[in-house]
């Protein structure tokens, strides 16, 4: 398999090129550039063609959110990490609206984020577990009327993190069955992917205290 092509941007020079040199010495992972800023990435990206960018959130100028939205524009298959230290309900809300693939913090160890690399390449989204956990915790409120029951609480498994195979075992369903009761959320809610659905879930107090 090709070697997942990654870029690395943060506007802490010690911190990128921290980064980039565990990401470069991990298998399957090639580091093709880093950059300063949301303006640089933009056009390292162009000139790089990445597969996955790992984006701080806070950074001078062109922050982390607007860099991630015109990247997500410009190159649609190129996969947007947001990689950072906020830990903060409101930056993610903001990041995967403008459509990053996932929310990590940098405590990760390299192994880990090498790992979060390769998933976000193939299309999975992540979150944090301590982003994960508050989303479990927010009140619930009126059932969107468009949501089936069944809907309704694959949606909240959804937004825990947990896969479509752990949701058919608690369910008792097949995993085609519940992928394509997924499918049908996320046109129903117009949601891109499973991280818009946590977020979705979040804002609308869909999960249980």
């Amino acid at each position: 398999m090709t070697d997942v092509r990654v870029l690395v941007v943060d506007d802490q020079q010690l911190v990128r090129d921290g980064i980039a040199s565990l990401l470069s010495i991990q298998p399957g992972i090639e580091v093709v550039g880093t950059a300063a800023g949301g303006e640089e990435a933009l056009q390292r990206a162009a000139d790089l063609t990445p597969d996955v960018v790992l984006m701080d959130v806070r950074m001078p100028g062109l922050d982390g959110v607007e860099a991630t939205r015109a990247l997500r524009r410009a190159h649609p298959s190129c996969r947007v990490v947001m990689l950072t230290t906020f830990d903060d309900d409101q930056y993610v809300a903001l990041a995967l609206r403008a459509g990053a693939d996932g929310y990590l913090l940098k405590d990760l160890g390299a192994a880990e984020l090498a790992d979060a690399v390769r998933l976000a390449h193939r299309g999975v989204a992540q979150l944090d577990p301590s982003v994960a956990r508050r989303l479990a915790t927010a009140r619930p409120a009126d059932t969107p009327t468009d949501l089936t029951t069944r809907e309704l609480e694959i949606l909240r498994l959804v937004a825990t993190g947990a896969t479509n195979r752990e949701i058919a075992a608690r369910m008792f369903l097949s995993e085609g069955t519940v992928k394509n009761h997924v499918s049908r959320i996320l046109t129903r809610l117009g949601l891109r992917d499973r991280t818009q659905a946590a977020v979705y879930a979040r804002d609308n107090g869909l999960l249980a205290p």
